[in-house]
């Protein structure tokens, strides 16, 4: 299902001008959420770091864009007859036509999406870094703008030659994120990944992981520069998004990596997980 500024409709009546802004300037931004056992996972870090991205961006936030309404709009996504099942959703939000450059006003339209979800963590994951374009560090970086050109060249990268995800790095060379995913590397009981400044998405289920690790004594977390060569060093890897939650990564280059660390931290995060939807 298709709801457009809070209007459901079909896909095939979907109509979206040729004077898009996001089609034409990639002006907007994006989120992806789950729906799962009837709950919308996360709700409220999703929708303040939405907020935090219009913001950034300028874009004038409606009075009535409340949690609230946030919330409801996207449970009138979902089709009522699959709202037992887990659903993907994803939220489109761009500025108005109008303008070159210089937009006309800062006025948004939304697009949500629902579609069931099928995606779950892969039994065997192989990775490799991709340096044909760096994605640069900095704040912009951080939001899910409409802009995603190296992370689409690094997936059809991944896909020509055979690895289910590849590592971008920034212009310093220092490893940044997966294309769908953030990354930690795992090296005794240090739990690593790289810092905002690095250029890597504000991600939700990042930033619980790193909360979670903080509260535990098993762990210590930290988030700094990383290179390549800690790719190699690491004794485990793993990945997070909002959709798959955590990718145990099996292999990069010749080397077989261990999951034991990372099913650790899954448990960790799944009973965090389990307890909010008893909320």
């Amino acid at each position: 299902m298709i709801n457009i500024n809070g209007k459901i409709t079909s896909e095939k009546d979907v109509n979206i001008g040729y004077q898009n802004r996001a089609f034409k300037y990639g002006d907007g931004i994006f989120d992806t959420l789950k729906y799962s056992n009837k709950k919308i996972l996360f709700i409220e870090e999703h929708y303040f770091r939405l907020m935090s991205s219009m913001r950034m961006l300028r874009m004038h936030i409606p009075m009535d864009f409340t949690l609230k309404y946030y919330e409801d709009e996207i449970v009138k996504t979902i089709p009522s007859n699959s709202k037992n099942e887990e659903i993907r959703i994803r939220v489109s939000v761009y500025r108005k036509d109008g303008g070159l450059y210089n937009p006309k006003n800062n006025a948004v339209n939304f697009i949500m999406e629902a579609t069931i979800n099928n995606a779950l963590p892969m039994k065997f994951y192989e990775i490799e870094l991709y340096k044909d374009f760096p994605i640069y560090s900095g704040l912009l970086s951080t939001i899910k703008t409409n802009n995603r050109m190296v992370n689409v060249l690094a997936s059809l990268f991944a896909s020509e030659n055979k690895y289910q995800n590849c590592i971008l790095i920034n212009e310093n060379k220092n490893i940044v994120e997966a294309t769908n995913a953030n990354i930690f590397l795992i090296k005794g009981n240090v739990i690593s990944t790289p810092s905002l400044e690095e250029g890597c998405i504000n991600g939700i289920i990042r930033k619980k992981i790193i909360e979670l690790l903080q509260k535990e004594t098993t762990f210590e977390v930290v988030e700094t520069a990383l290179s390549p060569f800690d790719l190699l060093k690491a004794e485990e890897i793993f990945l997070t998004n909002s959709i798959v939650e955590i990718q145990s990564v099996h292999k990069y280059r010749k080397r077989e990596l261990a999951t034991k660390k990372t099913e650790q931290v899954r448990e960790i995060f799944l009973k965090m997980v389990n307890l909010n939807l008893d909320l």
